[in-house]
């Protein structure tokens, strides 16, 4: 038995939970894992976030109680060990977006405008106090991560990231800097739950949004639309678009530049991260997603206001080719 698997069978123990089954519900590229708990006919879930590895339980629990606090379904916590890393939460149930809309993909417009509708009513409320607010040029280093880790894998070289990083804070500073909103950052379809008992925006359950922080009012949507796992269609990424500016009162030409600035630089930052996730995490997995995300790197970079920067990333950045894809996963777990 593992050090975690004692420290958290004590926790359920404690918490009138220790004659439960028990078995893996998630896991994801972070540390943190999922178990679900069956006792006497009632569920719930085990959150284990080992304290050190960057998810805060605690930071969870904040966030949680803001989102419930709106109205909106965030899983109620019944049992917690912060030192430890560990909470016992409301079991949401299995209805996952990705999961509904796989066997039953003519509900992508209802589902998808429930949860373009909670991004716009989270933002129309007060933030939690003391949340991370990065600058433009923090978010383009974020970025550099296609350079240092995806670049890095094609062709074994580093690069100078001086002029990515500037083109990309000019862009971000122009068209996507400004007056910063609550975002929960991995807004996606694995992260969503259907709970059509429940009643309005309260049917979207909400999971793995403790690395919350302050952002721009489109990343969100970007997230939720551009999702580097499950293909969403052009039709519903449009109307989702014109849906948020008509509930947000956002100008539209102004947001579509935001909207591909924002976009591109979160797939560049994916880019970066799944490639890293493969050489360094021994995650070969995430390999098969790259050609999503730079598909969707694309669709960004072909606006007009990122000219400079799509000629940048022409330059630095292969295209994942079957043969790159191969070449990327042949490295897999190759630099701990």
């Amino acid at each position: 038995m593992t050090d975690r698997r004692a420290l958290s069978e004590a926790f359920l123990s404690g918490a009138g939970w220790g004659q439960a089954e028990r078995r893996f519900l998630a896991g994801d590229a972070s540390d943190r894992s999922y178990d679900r708990l069956r006792q006497h006919g009632k569920s719930a879930v085990l959150m284990d976030a080992p304290v050190g590895k960057g998810d805060d339980p605690a930071t969870f629990l904040e966030i949680a109680a803001h989102l419930s606090g709106l109205g909106l379904s965030a899983p109620k916590c019944y049992a917690q060990d912060l030192k430890q890393g560990f909470l016992l939460l409301e079991d949401l149930g299995d209805s996952v977006y990705a999961s509904v809309l796989k066997t039953n993909p003519a509900c992508e417009i209802s589902l998808y405008t429930a949860a373009t509708q909670v991004v716009a009513h989270v933002q129309r409320h007060p933030a939690p106090p003391d949340l991370p607010n990065l600058q433009a040029q923090d978010w383009a280093q974020a970025a550099c991560m296609s350079l240092d880790w995806y670049r890095f894998a094609i062709t074994g070289g580093r690069v100078d990231v001086g002029d990515f990083r500037d083109a990309l804070t000019d862009a971000l500073c122009r068209h996507a800097d400004g007056a910063r909103v609550m975002i929960l950052r991995d807004y996606h379809a694995e992260n969503l739950l259907w709970l059509p008992d429940r009643d309005g925006l309260a049917r979207v359950g909400l999971l793995d949004f403790q690395l919350a922080q302050m952002g721009q009012p489109g990343y969100d949507l970007v997230s939720l639309l551009q999702d580097a796992r499950r293909d969403v269609s052009r039709e519903t990424e449009a109307a989702m678009a014109r849906l948020f500016c008509d509930d947000t009162g956002s100008d539209h030409a102004q947001f579509r530049a935001a909207y591909a600035t924002l976009g591109a630089q979160r797939a560049l930052r994916i880019l970066g991260i799944f490639a890293r996730l493969c050489l360094h995490g021994g995650k070969a997995g995430y390999v098969a997603l790259i050609p999503r995300v730079w598909n969707h790197l694309q669709q960004n970079l072909a606006a007009a206001e990122l000219a400079p920067l799509a000629e940048i990333c022409a330059r630095l950045l292969p295209e994942p080719t079957p043969e790159v894809l191969v070449k990327i996963g042949a490295q897999c777990g190759r630099f701990p």
